[in-house]
């Protein structure tokens, strides 16, 4: 509805991970660094965590923009899968056919597939979302697939992304193996202040406008309430449009926020309290 009025060419705050609207604050760069240090350099795991909604799954994807031609990737969005599952996504997200319906054939087909790989000079990487719904018996089944290597190399890399739960699972006693194995490590906290800022005017300038004013009360006011949360950002700045848009204003009150808040959790006050206040 909002899209004309401001002169956006798309949403600037949808909730889908559009690797194209990535705003890299120093730790998304940070966690951007070590991940792609992780997989270029064939360290075998990379673990990275984050609260829910911190941008994990967006910059995971604008990390798969950014590998070389030579490396084969693997997206695993659903975790809460059995053994074989696994195996069988893997395999067909390389773009092979399982040939069996058993883990030990599948593990086979694997092995046989990432040396003919590294002879081809080519870098495996899987990289899985959400990994803290990972069963223990699924981790040690990974553990195992990393065990796949060389003399002088691992043959595949593997990336979990997760919320701070996958740190606690991964400190588990029986899970020492995997965890040892774990070369890189990165925690995404949520935006600061300054950086809440910048997300919000990084967003609506790649979605195409400048003439959307945000003050610094409103700021204040949209970190305080999503406590730097991306997504929870998004939700409130869609709705500040959408109000902008119902009150004929492109100024991006305090008023404003605290209304779209209230609207998000299902207290919105009288319309008229918000049209006063723009008077």
């Amino acid at each position: 509805m909002y899209l004309e009025y401001f002169g956006l060419r798309e949403k600037p705050f949808s909730i889908t991970a559009d690797p194209s609207f990535l705003y890299l604050s120093p730790q998304h760069q940070e966690a951007m660094s070590h991940m792609l240090y992780g997989i270029q350099e064939r360290k075998g795991f990379v673990e990275i965590t984050g609260e829910v909604g911190t941008g994990k799954t967006t910059l995971c994807k604008a990390v798969l923009r950014q590998l070389q031609n030579e490396t084969r990737t693997a997206l695993i969005l659903n975790s809460n899968l059995s053994e074989l599952q696994l195996l069988q996504t893997m395999i067909q997200d390389f773009g092979l056919n399982p040939m069996k319906n058993d883990r030990f054939s599948l593990f086979n087909q694997l092995n046989h597939f990432l040396l003919d790989q590294a002879e081809s000079g080519n870098n495996i990487v899987v990289l899985i979302d959400e990994a803290q719904n990972l069963s223990i018996r699924l981790l040690e089944q990974i553990r195992m697939i990393s065990n796949l290597e060389t003399d002088k190399e691992k043959l595949i890399q593997i990336v979990l992304i997760g919320q701070p739960q996958l740190r606690d699972k991964l400190a588990r006693p029986d899970l020492e193996q995997l965890r040892q194995r774990i070369a890189v490590r990165c925690i995404i906290d949520p935006l600061n202040t300054t950086d809440t800022a910048n997300y919000i005017k990084h967003r609506v300038t790649t979605a195409g406008s400048d003439d959307i004013k945000w003050t610094d009360a409103s700021i204040e006011r949209i970190h305080s309430i999503s406590k730097g949360i991306p997504r929870m950002i998004n939700q409130i700045c869609d709705r500040c449009l959408l109000a902008g848009y119902i009150y004929k204003t492109h100024d991006m009150t305090p008023d404003i926020v605290q209304r779209s808040y209230l609207e998000l959790t299902g207290q919105a006050q009288e319309p008229e309290t918000v049209e006063a206040s723009l008077e």
